[in-house]
């Protein structure tokens, strides 16, 4: 069973700064995971050709409409002009967020609001030569997708999220979710949280106290340095048979991938 994260930057390609649907279906594909969280995810963008960037992961992995679920975080473009996304979203108007996949049945599905930092923070982007560059950004909405998936070793409950990229609100985050799944998951049931957390390497084990089922630098995705994508686990969740970081053509952030027995 493979569980996977994988940080999409809207599918856009390092090497052309183009989104190209044939790619990037391929580039997904080549992950070949049953469980799926991706984060920076466009729908109807026009930087990204109006397409439903979540739709297209799940057909590159066989997985019917029932297995995926979209969360928008915001209305409009980050970066540009957009609104967070609650309420209703009008007729054609682009929306941008994280999703998760799964080839293996969902008993339930639940999107958690956890909030957004209210202060603007430095972030680093790709620059028109590739390197990364920083700017000020307003921090948008976060939220989790939580399902209940039926898998071959029992129940687990998996969630998919992308914390703020601002120092502190990540970590508060990343604690609410540790809390929401606690407070709603049976004793003994095993869990994951997959996702980038935006924060390095060991720390989100010394906030939470799960397990670290992966430990490689993930970002930047041509010369890995640190490690923002994690999946971590509590409970019993099966033992972990190989993971590994895979470059893609897409995207600043390599995949993280972790087999479980």
């Amino acid at each position: 069973m493979r569980l996977g994260t994988f940080n999409l930057m809207h599918g856009r390609s390092m090497t052309d700064a183009t989104v190209d649907p044939v790619r990037f279906r391929s580039a997904v594909a080549s992950l070949d995971c049953d469980v799926l969280a991706l984060q920076e995810v466009d729908v109807d963008q026009p930087r990204s050709g109006g397409v439903d960037l979540c739709a297209l992961a799940a057909e590159a992995l066989g997985v019917e409409p029932g297995g995926r679920r979209f969360a928008a975080t915001v209305f409009g473009t980050p970066g540009e002009s957009w609104r967070p996304a609650a309420g209703p979203r009008r007729d054609g108007e682009p929306a941008y967020g994280v999703a998760l996949v799964s080839r293996l049945p969902v008993q339930g599905w639940r999107v958690v609001e956890l909030g957004r930092a209210p202060v603007r923070a430095p972030v680093a982007v790709p620059g028109p030569d590739g390197r990364p560059r920083l700017i000020l950004l307003d921090d948008e909405p976060r939220v989790a997708i939580i399902a209940e998936l039926t898998t071959p070793a029992g129940p687990l409950t998996v969630a998919a999220t992308h914390l703020s990229f601002v120092p502190g609100w990540n970590a508060r985050q990343l604690r609410r979710l540790v809390h929401v799944l606690g407070r709603h998951g049976s004793r003994g049931t095993p869990a994951v949280i997959l996702g980038d957390l935006n924060l390095p390497g060991p720390l989100p084990r010394a906030l939470t106290g799960w397990r670290r089922l992966a430990a490689a630098p993930t970002y930047p995705a041509h010369a890995p340095r640190i490690q923002f994508d994690h999946v971590l686990a509590h409970g019993p969740v099966p033992p972990v048979v190989a993971a590994q970081v895979r470059h893609t053509p897409v995207s600043d952030h390599r995949a993280l991938l972790v087999d479980l027995a």
